[in-house]
């Protein structure tokens, strides 16, 4: 009995370091890559250690403007995301209606609608409302994209906030507004966490989108500029490349360790209402 159960547990040791070693594996690419003079295809301990590939594209044009295209982009999709997922969750979590069930399942549905599918018709909704080529519209596009399944996210959490609370706050003549702001989302910090990170994620490494509502090379973000490493013929500077990748998800890693507390803490619910 004790043979087998040794048996299994380096079997699921074994399987953990596989699949460890298939995201592990292509970091250490990028980070050895963006050091190496010589870089390549291959994975390999470089030559020697130089600082010219992040040289190379710490320049306006190359990284700082379509990083804080990304920023502006992200950060203002992100907020309005996160605000009218708030919103949106509220009602559905605090007030029971036959209603409720369809439209969570109406909007989950549009969660599995491929980007593709829709871009024609919102590349000429845009044109016509004159928001193609414009910061504003695509982050507009942005939050409308990721508010089905933030919304979803967000009721959970809500689920979870006793409303005891609330009607505590109302006696006291808060607004149905305020317990939101100063009650709800404080206690769900966990949950607001995750929408924002998640939201955050998925528009930072959204190439399609600003590929094909921005027109203006200046205003294109840094998951569309990326694609000017790759060159024609199939040529690529693999090293600049790997540099690039490592400043380019720099935000996104300083996001995950200012909200990783809250990832990791619970609902700040303890002695808050008693049996």
């Amino acid at each position: 009995m004790r043979l087998r159960r040794s048996m299994r547990r380096l079997a699921a040791d074994a399987g953990l370091l596989a699949l460890a070693a298939t995201f592990a594996l292509p970091l250490a690419w990028v980070v050895l890559s963006a050091l190496a003079p010589d870089a390549d295809l291959r994975l390999k301990a470089p030559d020697g250690v130089t600082w010219d590939n992040f040289d190379a594209v710490l320049t306006d044009e190359i990284t700082f403007t379509p990083l804080l295209n990304s920023l502006l982009l992200c950060g203002g999709g992100t907020l309005l995301t996160v605000t009218c997922a708030a919103l949106a969750a509220y009602p559905l979590s605090r007030f029971r209606s036959r209603l409720n069930r369809p439209f969570l399942l109406t909007i989950l549905f549009a969660t599995c609608l491929p980007i593709t599918a829709v871009m024609v018709p919102v590349y000429a909704l845009f044109v016509q409302v004159n928001l193609i080529d414009t910061m504003r519209g695509t982050i507009f596009f942005f939050a409308a994209s990721q508010l089905p399944f933030a919304i979803w996210l967000m009721k959970n959490f809500m689920d979870g906030v006793p409303k005891e609370l609330e009607e505590a706050a109302w006696t006291d003549g808060a607004s149905a507004l305020q317990s939101l702001v100063r009650i709800v989302l404080p206690l769900m910090g966990p949950g607001v966490a995750v929408v924002t990170v998640f939201s955050f994620v998925m528009m930072w490494g959204n190439f399609f989108v600003p590929f094909m509502l921005l027109l203006t090379p200046d205003q294109l973000p840094a998951a569309v500029s990326i694609n000017e490493f790759f060159g024609n013929r199939g040529s690529v500077v693999y090293g600049q490349l790997a540099a690039f990748s490592v400043i380019y998800s720099t935000p996104v890693i300083l996001l995950y360790v200012l909200v990783a507390r809250r990832l990791g803490g619970g609902f700040a619910l303890g002695g808050a209402v008693k049996g």
